[in-house]
């Protein structure tokens, strides 16, 4: 490889530098600077007489006088069976003082679209142990399912309870979780890793931990590190992934960075026009392939700036995916975990994967009258602050106390709380028989409230 020493300006992570030979996008870059430090980089873009360089760790101390070297290579990262168990940084080195891992295969992190005609459809409930997912908003194997959250909320810590919960009822030996953090402190860093070794949940996980103060060019790749080991776990291992993401909102500031870096032109809100392709190509890396075992499911997390859910981030993350988890700031202040406000929350792929033989025969009816009579109750809360409660009918104070029941019974849960579906719809259940009437159950088949509310 020859060196080049053409560099004609440094602008915060980028450097610029004279065409010398053809390069490709996304080439890895050696660089060596005057005072004999390396750092490593990768090629953002090229045209017919600079090549814009983005480099992994900060410039400082770098001038004209430092050299480059193209490699010829794109990154990859070597991936193994053994990765399970194992904490990584940003940049896929393993933190957790154990052996560097031994790669089985070495695999281009941008990996490969799955073609459509490909894909299978997701049809198979994945138990997350959390009521207002797994009853009302049911997680489907091979699903994109983000949460949406706002600054201070539990998010980390609802994530940490899937990652610890997550399984396929009848199939837990063939279940991973991929964890990928991104832009966290040091303090959440250490949260996590203890989270994960003192819950055993790290024996059949693999962590990638991107941290506030590393370079934001290394949050681009933390990701695209996961989906790599991800895809290595379900369709070379035959294995069932879970993938959560947290947190995408810190991914797309670092895209804004670079992209003002190199004075793109910005779109909605300053991120770069191309911000829902680049989401696109991470979310899609979710699924199930025709004649292979394993599978991906990904849980984005994204905090929504000033809890606006038609920010840009959220906004497109919700056209690329298949429904959202919302968490209420109301819930939260009230004391209620997880703060699942379930009337804006949305899982398209629910009917597909509930049902008879897969979940229970009962499920979906359960969970429309729970949607039902919980939303009939928080409309009424505000007729109350109006009117007073005793001008309500006897059924508008039923559905009243409906309502506090459904967050003080089935929302709120312990954050070690493990509930099983049966568990779930059985508290739907007893829920419709302590507090309505049966002409009250409007959404549920009246052999169905025969056969389980028998008196």
């Amino acid at each position: 490889m020859k060196e080049y020493k053409t560099i004609n300006q440094v602008a915060g992570p980028l450097i610029f530098l004279e065409k010398t030979h053809d390069v490709g996008y996304g080439e890895l870059v050696d660089i060596k600077l005057s005072n004999g430090d390396r750092k490593r980089g990768q090629v953002l873009d090229t045209s017919k007489d600079i090549v814009v360089v983005q480099v992994f760790g900060e410039t400082v101390g770098m001038d004209k006088k430092a050299s480059v070297k193209f490699t010829g290579e794109t990154i990859k990262l070597g991936v193994s069976e053994d990765m399970l168990g194992r904490v990584f940084s940003g940049f896929g080195v393993p933190i957790d003082g154990g052996p560097e891992i031994i790669p089985e295969e070495r695999l281009d992190i941008n990996g490969a679209a799955i073609n459509p005609y490909s894909r299978s459809s997701p049809s198979e409930f994945i138990q997350t142990g959390i009521s207002t997912i797994d009853g009302m908003n049911t997680l489907v194997r091979g699903q994109k399912l983000p949460i949406f959250s706002g600054s201070g909320l539990p998010h980390n810590d609802i994530a940490l309870q899937i990652a610890r919960q997550a399984k396929v009822p009848g199939q837990e030996g063939e279940f991973a979780v991929v964890f990928a953090a991104m832009g966290i402190t040091n303090e959440e860093a250490k949260y996590f890793i203890k989270d994960f070794e003192e819950t055993g949940a790290l024996e059949h996980a693999v962590v990638f931990l991107n941290l506030a103060n590393d370079p934001a060019v290394e949050r681009i790749i933390t990701p695209r590190l996961a989906l790599t080991t991800a895809e290595y776990l379900a369709f070379e291992k035959d294995m069932h992934v879970l993938v959560i993401l947290t947190d995408m909102t810190n991914y797309c500031e670092a895209l804004r960075e670079i992209g003002a870096a190199r004075e793109e032109i910005p779109g909605r809100r300053g991120y770069p026009g191309y911000m829902y392709t680049d989401l696109a190509n991470l979310y899609e890396r979710a699924g199930i392939i025709h004649g292979r075992k394993g599978s991906i499911t990904q849980v984005p997390i994204l905090t929504m700036p000033g809890d606006d859910i038609t920010h840009p981030i959220p906004d497109l993350t919700g056209y690329i995916t298949e429904g959202q988890i919302v968490l209420g700031r109301e819930l939260h202040r009230s004391g209620i975990y997880p703060p699942i406000d379930v009337l804006p929350c949305l899982s398209r792929l629910m009917n597909s994967g509930i049902g008879k033989g897969k979940t229970r025969e009962d499920h979906k009816d359960v969970s429309n009258q729970l949607y039902a009579g919980y939303a009939e109750g928080r409309e009424l809360r505000g007729l109350v602050s109006i009117v007073g409660e005793e001008a309500l009918s006897d059924r508008d104070r039923r559905f009243l106390r409906f309502a506090d029941a459904f967050e003080n019974l089935l929302v709120k849960q312990g954050g070690d709380e493990n509930r099983s579906i049966e568990d779930t719809l059985n508290l739907g259940w007893k829920m419709f028989a302590d507090i309505l009437d049966e002409k009250d159950l409007t959404r549920i088949d009246p052999e169905e409230i025969k056969k389980r509310l028998k008196k």
